[in-house]
């Protein structure tokens, strides 16, 4: 992931707070979490985290008695999250084509304090669901249905009534509850179908896919302007058949391969050259037996902290943007 600006760990040379730190850093999964959820971002949720750490410094400086950490660290993530909400509403409206998440990936050498318990409603699928939302309704829904804090402790992180938050969230649960996605159960049949997908794509025999695919999977393409993307979503399995097609044709053609990782707790698979550097991030939405969606990120800017990238002349980064205008 992303380094910090700020990182508690170790960070006071007096040794003065290290008490505190580790209380933090105990706490940073959540807080990195809820700061997640909120907006998607894994940079931008970095930056939250760190700077509510710097808050929370400040307020025990100035003497300021915190009765509970967690409620504070969350009050100070949940509302720097809503003002950052309402800053990137224009900047998602100007976005180039689809915008999807900034991915996570979950790795074993993950260091466990960058760790997030990766479950559905961490999923990209979830997380655009979430985006219909307004700021405040998110927060409430998933500090409630999410993070199980009350009502009372909701009421004074957002500073609404309680009434009132009941309100919002009774609005967002009925809002979601109506479109939350489906994923399979069983963790070995999709892995199993996953690593036949990829398989097929790289082999170049797409004939299995057809039974792999739902007669209406959508596949999603987030470029960002950075990469070329789909201007909106393709759906139908013939159209989505001839852009794996495409895939698969580039996969051979550049020497690329899939390696197969979580994508936000569901399947997926990193598209790499035979150096290992990025190209983009492929999740996979499976449910029934079948793959429902495809979503994949391309744009550069979301997907650094992963590890390192194809270069911007690449002819499927950079060359790709040319050859879609000729």
């Amino acid at each position: 992931m992303s380094s910090r600006r700020d990182s508690p760990a170790g960070c006071d040379s007096d040794g003065g707070h290290s008490q505190e730190a580790a209380e933090f850093v105990a706490l940073r999964p959540l807080l990195f979490s809820l700061a997640y959820q909120m907006t998607g971002g894994v940079a931008d949720a970095e930056d939250i985290v760190s700077e509510a750490y710097l808050r929370l410094r400040r307020a025990e400086a100035n003497g300021t008695t915190i009765d509970s950490l967690k409620a504070y660290l969350s009050s100070v993530v949940t509302r720097l999250a809503i003002d950052h909400l309402r800053s990137a509403r224009t900047r998602r409206e100007a976005y180039v084509g689809t915008w999807l998440p900034e991915p996570l990936i979950e790795s074993a050498t993950t260091p466990e304090f960058e760790r997030v318990e990766l479950a559905d409603t961490l999923s990209m699928a979830f997380l655009v669901l979430l985006e219909t939302l307004t700021p405040t309704e998110r927060a409430v829904f998933l500090l409630r249905e999410v993070f199980e804090f009350d009502y009372p402790q909701i009421a004074r992180m957002i500073d609404k009534t309680e009434p009132y938050c009941r309100q919002l969230l009774s609005r967002a649960r009925q809002h979601v509850n109506a479109r939350k996605p489906r994923f399979d159960a069983s963790d070995d049949d999709r892995a199993q179908l996953t690593a036949n997908f990829f398989s097929a794509l790289e082999d170049g025999d797409l004939d299995p896919l057809i039974s792999m695919l739902a007669a209406d999977v959508v596949a999603y393409g987030d470029g960002g302007g950075n990469g070329p993307s789909l201007p909106r979503p393709i759906d139908g399995l013939d159209k989505v058949l001839r852009l794996l097609a495409a895939v698969s044709r580039a996969a051979a053609d550049y020497r690329l391969h899939f390696e197969q990782v979580l994508v936000n707790g569901q399947p997926g698979a990193l598209f790499v050259d035979a150096d290992g550097r990025l190209l983009n991030v492929i999740a996979l939405d499976i449910a029934d037996g079948v793959i429902q969606a495809v979503r994949s990120i391309v744009n550069p800017d979301k997907i650094a902290h992963i590890g390192p990238l194809v270069t911007d002349d690449h002819p499927l980064r950079g060359g790709g943007r040319r050859q879609a205008r000729s």
